[in-house]
């Protein structure tokens, strides 16, 4: 089966950084894209960063120009580097993948468990 494991996550303080790692492991054929969501208490699940295997990358508005996301050399990982984060970044971060098995079978999409990230002085 396929497993999604985030790590990275803590707690940084404001305009401080952290990088986010997501591997994806498994019987994987190949992967169509990587993004990473987010969940603050009380909050809906929320799209932060995209980025599929042609290259196209799609970020939220609050976090355009601060954070990144990334996967070197079209690997089963993908990173979110965070920079200049500020306290309303506090949520716990999911990482999801659009993983195709098997040739000519519809791809699914598979969800980490999620690390908390924590932006207080």
């Amino acid at each position: 089966q396929v497993q999604v494991v985030e790590s990275g996550g803590g707690l940084v303080q404001p305009g401080g950084s952290l990088r986010l790692s997501c591997a994806a492991s498994g019987s994987i054929r190949s992967i169509n894209a990587m993004g990473w969501y987010r969940q603050a208490p009380g909050k809906e699940r929320e799209l932060v960063a995209v980025l599929t295997s042609g290259g196209w990358t799609n970020y939220a508005d609050s976090v355009k120009g601060r954070f990144t996301i990334s996967r070197p050399n079209a690997k089963n990982t993908v990173y979110l580097q965070m920079n200049s984060l500020k306290p309303e970044d506090t949520a716990v971060y999911y990482c999801n993948a659009e993983i195709l098995r098997l040739v000519g079978v519809a791809p699914s999409a598979y969800w980490g468990h999620g690390t908390q990230v924590t932006v207080s002085s």
